[in-house]
């Protein structure tokens, strides 16, 4: 059976290699994500929101700089890096055109196993930080 860090390990090398079957065999089919932008519950929400980012940013990448397993948590910081090629909608509702801006976003992963297969995933990075290196600026109102 894999152990936390192996299966956290296989999520994070499909996501940086584009590799969804990757990512979803190490993924318990009834587990969930939570990220900034919200939750993702099962395979398909997972899929749909990792390839969001994967349409957004066509060269993500997570550079993990520091790992940590207590038990059946694994944990990664990380810094992603890419360039935004492709429109990315932002917490308000509007949506970023293409910039080419490179991103350079530390984060946080936290992967849950159980049986071998991640039940959960709390992702946490710095939104403020991301778009305004893609050069959004709020306004009142906003």
């Amino acid at each position: 059976m894999r152990t936390a860090r192996a299966a956290a390990d296989g999520y994070l090398a499909g996501f940086n290699d584009r590799d969804m079957d990757l990512v979803l065999d190490t993924f318990n089919p009834a587990g969930f994500a939570i990220s900034p932008e919200g939750a993702a519950e099962g395979h398909d929400e997972l899929a749909s929101y990792i390839r969001q980012l994967w349409d957004t940013f066509s060269d993500l990448r997570a550079v993990v700089w520091n790992s940590m397993d207590i038990g059946d948590l694994a944990v990664d910081e990380f810094t992603f890096v890419g360039t935004q090629d492709g429109p990315f909608l932002v917490p308000n509702g509007h949506v970023i055109p293409p910039t080419g801006r490179p991103i350079r976003v530390p984060g946080c992963i936290l992967c849950t196993v159980e049986n071998g297969l991640i039940v959960s995933v709390r992702l946490y990075f710095d939104q403020l930080q991301l778009i305004t290196q893609l050069g959004y600026r709020f306004g009142v109102g906003d």
